[in-house]
């Protein structure tokens, strides 16, 4: 008599990150990929710098004195350095991203799959094309493309129901110890930043060190 084994579910890796940042962009292209290798997916968390840096007192880098010429540089370095050959600094910057984060957390709870689409579309627009996502027409228009309902998508960015969800998805992200974007957790384990994505790969292969 055989017995077979039910296959063992990992738990999908956390991945944190600001429409209005560049490295969040660079990461979210090379995130699903590096997490597939590892028998991982991808829980998606669209958050607002703007609320956690009141609480860290930071600062967008492109508006802190000798960071921002550095880190302008270092945008399109880094983007070409990880292979993310569709990468332009946006002629606006930084954004608000409460427009395409409504927008992907209104379709997570509908449509996971058209969520991540439209979610990388976004993305792409904004960094790719320099079309201002904050705009609820562009971010709209995006979404249509990926066969989102528009007027459902247009209702969602201003639905209270959706705001909140904003709301306690930055919540929920504060007090897991999210300070940044890109900010990747595995089983608990907290990477800030692209830069640290070998050791994201490292601590996927070996469960840590």
């Amino acid at each position: 008599m055989t017995t077979s084994r039910m296959p063992v579910v990992k738990p999908a890796v956390d991945f944190y990150f600001d429409f209005s940042s560049p490295y969040g962009y660079i990461g979210s292209e090379k995130i699903e990929a590096l997490a597939a290798k590892h028998g991982r997916t991808i829980e998606w968390h669209p958050i607002m710098l703007g609320i956690v840096f009141k609480l860290t007192g930071a600062n967008p880098l492109t508006d802190v004195p000798l960071k921002g010429p550095y880190s302008r540089r270092d945008f399109v370095r880094s983007a070409l350095f990880h292979g993310v050959d569709r990468f332009r600094q946006p002629s606006t910057f930084p954004i608000a991203a409460h427009v395409p984060s409504r927008i992907v957390l209104w379709l997570k709870e509908r449509d996971p799959a058209l969520s991540v689409a439209t979610l990388h579309a976004l993305y792409r627009a904004f960094f790719g094309d320099d079309v201002d996502i904050s705009k609820p027409d562009n971010a709209v228009k995006i979404a249509i493309g990926c066969g989102v309902d528009g007027t459902a998508a247009r209702a969602a960015i201003d639905d209270p129901v959706i705001k909140d969800a904003l709301r306690q998805e930055n919540e929920r992200a504060i007090a897991a110890g999210v300070f940044g974007s890109p900010f990747t957790v595995i089983d608990g384990e907290p990477f800030w930043g692209v830069d640290r994505f070998d050791q994201v790969d490292r601590w996927l292969a070996t469960g840590g060190w």
